[in-house]
């Protein structure tokens, strides 16, 4: 018998229920034209649950302390979207700017660290793991963390494999054939590539000081999830994570307005980048 849950109205108090909740454990502000991603997101838990809707969904997370669920419900929330190389124009300024600038500032320690900040399934990561090995720095000593507040993308990243399309999404095919091979269906990162970047759930709302210093940090296409004063709280952690000099990576719908204090925005052709004071 097909499913009920998608004709069910989200009742309102529901709805400021979910906002609420995910709020008060992301920081993410979902408006209250979201109820589309509501159901689309929380439909497969309450099927999965054996649950009529999502406000029996709701009731569930009210009467009862079931942490596990609550988990699932907030990062089922979550954003996850990425693509290898994405934003080309970033890849092009660190190619172009900053790895020649890090060679030779960094050329006695040969120790260059990154951070992919919302890293999603990994495929930021990887893809600067990638260009800095084409770039020459493979026997450098090169730390790339990647992380995301899900666990569930965190595993998927921990393992380099990938789908068909995801790898059709803004991969060459000369790196594709370079650095992958075939894991049945899917497609396999190899090892020279998936030991340079390692992967921990992070909440950025959290203190960040412990993981730095970072010579880049992306943290792209996040930011416009959060409200104003948890946004300049999350670029105030991150300035305390870059070298003098490191580079932020924002999304191109994002900003740094009214952190000019921290930081110093260059355009390097098509890229915007945010250089700690």
């Amino acid at each position: 018998m097909p499913s009920q849950t998608s004709s069910v109205e989200i009742h309102s108090n529901n709805y400021k229920f979910l906002q609420d909740h995910v709020y008060s454990h992301t920081g993410i502000v979902l408006e209250h034209d979201k109820h589309y991603l509501f159901e689309s997101r929380l439909t497969p838990i309450v099927k999965q649950l054996g649950l009529d809707s999502i406000n029996d969904l709701c009731a569930l997370l009210l009467a009862t302390s079931r942490p596990e669920i609550s988990r699932k419900v907030v990062e089922a929330m979550t954003t996850n979207e990425t693509y290898f190389f994405r934003d080309p124009a970033h890849y092009d300024a660190i190619r172009s700017v900053l790895l020649p600038q890090l060679r030779h500032d960094r050329g006695s320690t040969r120790k260059l660290r990154f951070w992919s900040a919302a890293a999603s399934t990994g495929q930021e990561a990887y893809s600067l793991a990638m260009l800095l090995l084409e770039e020459g720095f493979g026997d450098w000593n090169v730390q790339i963390l990647g992380t995301d507040f899900s666990s569930q993308v965190v595993e998927r990243a921990k393992s380099g494999k990938y789908q068909q399309i995801e790898v059709n999404r803004g991969l060459p095919t000369t790196l594709l054939v370079k650095y992958f091979r075939r894991a049945g269906v899917d497609w396999q990162l190899t090892d020279s590539v998936r030991r340079m970047v390692n992967f921990e759930t992070v909440d950025l709302r959290k203190s960040m000081g412990a993981l730095g210093p970072f010579d880049l940090v992306f943290c792209r296409n996040v930011m416009i999830y959060f409200d104003a004063a948890t946004k300049k709280g999350i670029l105030k952690q991150l300035h305390g994570t870059l070298f003098k000099g490191g580079w932020l990576l924002l999304g191109g719908a994002e900003t740094a307005f009214g952190v000019e204090e921290w930081f110093d925005k260059q355009n390097l052709g098509a890229a915007a980048v945010q250089v700690a004071r």
